[in-house]
């Protein structure tokens, strides 16, 4: 005997950030289900910023406690609970996936579907021994790390950004293959823990997506801090030790106890029998979307990492915002297209980027100009004893208007706000500069970097 069809109105494929945003935005008489095969939240709450970013916490408070007396503060020898560390994120981690559990569970147009789900048909989808369709579907299953094809790396218990969060002993030493975002901020974690740590990159510099001064700039800053680089070094070969791992480079070997690989992430589409359902992808796995999220396929849409046009719990929001306006008509609707890159490397100091990089910019063939100030000249910084770093603009000459900005230091994260407003609200800098900002703060000299434009050489 078949089992039924189940139909709604609206069908749900994972529980990343931009699901709670869309099920808030959609109308409660319209029926909703909700898919998802694991943790609820997805990787960001899970596995992504809300763990990570608690043992960014963590740590900071360990190196402050460790710089005490620059501040005139006596603390005597600092040891880390890497239990009691460890634990605290699990704390606020589970809090937020529970949080999330709690909406999903009160909202009662919403039906939870514990399950991976796969196409069988247009907007058709297998769940276990369930049917379910949809006269919308919406695909926010996110992506994982990507295992690369190094010799002897499956004889080696690697980690990768999962498997980390669930050690229960500090690694004596960590080794880390990959120099970008995820790469740098758990090895200064680690190392501020009080662990060794060595990191690998097979490309000539750290951050390979950013400009050489803002990467130089960064691994300066890891190094002081005591943490190793290998760049230009390509992995050969990885073996097990007595004690722990050994890596083979092209020219040496770095032996350490645990193995943290962070080379990319794949989205999680080879499970969902995509072809079925009339659901284009391109060669890398990603669902291809146009400007409002939606797929090849009528009536389904694909939101977060997923879609490869963004891969930041911030983007998947905003996917979910473009959508409802799409949903609801709205008069002014918001694209995928229109938004301007932001994001943040939760390093310590972090790192703020929006819009175009210096090299960026000088190939879009706009007349650029550039102004670069050093965090050293900040009065809130020199206050706070958290100099490094600087801030870097680039605008267009022609227009007037911000073609892109760096952050690299104290709370760079959070100033790189202003100029992703003013880069969305298309300002000027003439009129920014006339924006009064609190003193003493880190934000208030944004304005003033502009007195140092001079074209880009």
């Amino acid at each position: 005997m078949d089992t039924p069809h189940e139909r709604f109105d609206h069908v749900l494929v994972g529980t990343g950030q931009a699901t709670a945003t869309l099920i808030s935005g959609l109308d409660d008489a319209e029926r909703i289900a909700v898919i998802e095969g694991g943790a609820i939240g997805g990787t960001c709450v899970n596995v992504g910023c809300t763990p990570t970013k608690t043992l960014v916490a963590s740590a900071r408070v360990a190196q402050l406690a460790r710089r005490g007396a620059e501040y005139g503060v006596t603390t005597g020898g600092v040891t880390v609970d890497f239990g009691a560390a460890m634990g605290r994120m699990n704390d606020v981690r589970h809090g937020s996936r529970d949080g999330l559990t709690r909406f999903l569970a009160t909202k009662e147009n919403v039906t939870l579907v514990r399950g991976w789900a796969r196409f069988s048909g247009p907007r058709t989808l297998e769940v276990g021994d369930r049917t379910i369709i949809g006269e919308h579907v919406y695909l926010n299953v996110g992506a994982r790390a990507v295992e690369p094809p190094i010799e002897g790396l499956a004889d080696v218990p690697w980690l990768d950004n999962v498997r980390i969060l669930d050690l229960d002993r500090l690694p004596e030493h960590l080794v880390v293959i990959g120099a970008s975002y995820i790469a740098l901020e758990l090895g200064q974690v680690f190392r501020r823990f009080g662990a060794a740590v060595t990191v690998i990159e097979a490309e000539d510099r750290v951050l390979p997506r950013e400009d050489a001064d803002v990467a130089d700039e960064v691994r300066r800053v890891l190094e002081r801090e005591g943490i190793r680089f290998e760049v230009g070094a390509s992995v050969a070969s990885v073996a097990p030790t007595d004690d722990g791992v050994r890596v083979t480079l092209d020219g040496g070997t770095v032996e350490g106890s645990h193995l943290l690989v962070a080379t990319g992430r794949r989205p999680n589409t080879d499970r969902l029998d995509l072809h079925l359902a009339g659901i284009d992808s391109d060669e890398h796995g990603y669902v291809v979307v146009d400007d409002h999220a939606r797929t090849s396929a009528e009536g389904v849409f694909a939101l977060g990492d997923v879609n490869g046009r963004g891969a930041f719990t911030h983007t998947s929001v905003h996917d979910a915002q473009v959508l409802l306006d799409l949903l609801h008509g709205a008069e002014r609707p918001r694209s995928i297209d229109d938004r301007d890159v932001v994001y943040a490397l939760f390093t310590d100091p972090p790192l703020g980027r929006v819009g175009l990089t210096e090299a960026q910019a000088a190939a879009s063939g706009a007349r650029v100009l550039r102004a670069i100030k050093p965090m050293s000249s900040i009065s809130r910084a020199k206050e706070m004893g958290e100099t490094q770093g600087f801030v870097k603009v680039l605008v267009d000459a022609d227009t007037d208007r911000f073609l892109g900005a760096s952050v690299l230091g104290v709370a760079g994260d959070e100033v790189i706000g202003l100029f992703a407003l003013a880069m969305s609200t298309g300002m000027t800098t003439s009129e920014f500069r006339r924006v009064v900002v609190p003193h003493p703060t880190v934000g208030e000299l944004m304005p003033f970097v502009l007195a140092g434009l001079k074209p880009l050489d």
